[in-house]
């Protein structure tokens, strides 16, 4: 095993005989989330963010299980060495969350120091039935892109608001017309969604009270696209509209738009998909095996496949009680419960520990050795 890939990246490798060689991937990291799931295990972790404040950690979506079912996965494959032959990459990689961590390992050496593998595999937990395993050939998740845009103004006091040019305004415009992206440049057979998640004015240093107009104001947005050509509309609008406004504010400077992290489509392999699913079909009962569109969110496992030039597959894992799932499906209540990054997020143990595991291995065996038979739980 070795630790300190991509600065905490761990890599393990199983060896039996001649064969393919399988990566096996869970992420690892955390998010900057108050957990208030209530269990006694919840996390009352802080740290200190990037820009230096000490913040609340949780694994709101999900990562601790992921690496609780490669420990698991890896600890079972090499007690049962005779039902195998080839090798193994167990990679736990960091920094999904900040789109770093894939790419910092690949930077490291990963590529260079271990063999390249026949197929990457790996799975998520998501919202959905516990039990149940969900994909999809093609693309599986979305592009993402996050900006930070600084808007420059002119500060006043309150009471003398025609002294200022008011970058709260400015960035109120902004965030509004934001939304006509999606709802008027994006055909409705298309897909993206653009959403505002920080907006900030006045800072500690020149003061955030209600009777001081600030100097600017800070946006922090997130866009999720299916295809190359919606992204770059999209990308080309914000730009647009951002500076639009500060032009129609009498702006002293241009807003400053500085990329965050990005994402790149992650695409299934047909071939690598179909021996999957029929791997999974041969293990679990039908009706745990289901087709899922396009998910919005966004992962950065695609890299993995893509600079080895090997064929990947990326599943979902249901976390969700089956009896609450289906009680809120039947009320039309689903898009209450609780999904990834939500405070309350909160993947059931069972069984959704043992369908992670099982999913694993079975996917891993359909190129290593011979899929557990159906009803082997």
């Amino acid at each position: 095993m070795s630790t300190g890939i991509g600065k905490t990246g761990v890599v393990g490798v199983l060896r039996h005989g001649e064969g393919p060689v399988v990566m096996l991937r869970a992420d690892m990291d955390a998010l900057p989330v108050a957990e208030v799931t209530g269990v006694p295990y919840a996390s009352k972790v802080t740290a200190t963010d990037p820009e230096g404040r000490t913040v609340p950690v949780m694994h709101a979506c999900g990562h601790d299980m992921h690496v609780t079912w490669l420990a698991g996965v890896a600890t079972l494959l090499a007690q049962a060495r005779e039902a195998w032959h080839g090798t193994i990459l167990a990679v736990f990689q960091p920094g999904e969350e900040t789109a770093q961590g894939a790419q910092a390992m690949i930077d490291d050496g990963l590529l260079k120091r271990y063999p390249k593998p026949d197929v990457v595999l790996g799975q998520h937990v998501m919202f959905g039935p516990a039990g149940a395993v969900a994909g999809r050939t093609g693309v599986i998740t979305s592009a993402a892109d996050s900006f930070q845009i600084r808007l420059f103004g002119r500060g006043a006091h309150g009471s003398m608001p025609q002294a200022s040019i008011d970058p709260v305004v400015m960035a109120a415009s902004v965030v509004l017309r934001l939304q006509t992206i999606v709802l008027r440049e994006i055909a409705a057979a298309e897909s993206a969604v653009v959403t505002v998640g920080a907006l900030q004015a006045g800072t500690k240093q020149a003061g955030t009270k209600e009777n001081v107009i600030p100097d600017e104001a800070i946006i922090k947005l997130n866009v999720r696209t299916f295809d190359e050509g919606v992204r770059q509309r999209v990308l080309a609008a914000i730009t647009r509209i951002v500076n639009a406004a500060a032009a129609a504010s009498g702006a002293p400077r241009p807003p400053e738009i500085t990329p965050l992290d990005r994402y790149d489509l992650v695409s299934n392999d047909q071939a690598a998909s179909a021996h999957v699913v029929e791997a999974f079909r041969q293990h679990f009962p039908p009706e745990s095996v289901r087709q899922t569109g396009p998910a919005p969110a966004s992962e950065d496992f695609g890299s993995f496949g893509t600079q080895w030039g090997v064929p990947s597959v990326f599943w979902f894992v249901g976390g969700t009680d089956p009896a609450v799932y289906a009680k809120a499906k039947e009320a039309g209540k689903i898009q209450e419960l609780p999904t990834n990054h939500n405070p309350r997020f909160l993947p059931v143990l069972h069984p959704t520990l043992e369908t992670g595991v099982e999913a694993m291995v079975v996917a891993a065996m359909a190129w290593l050795g011979t899929v557990p038979a159906s009803g082997s739980r």
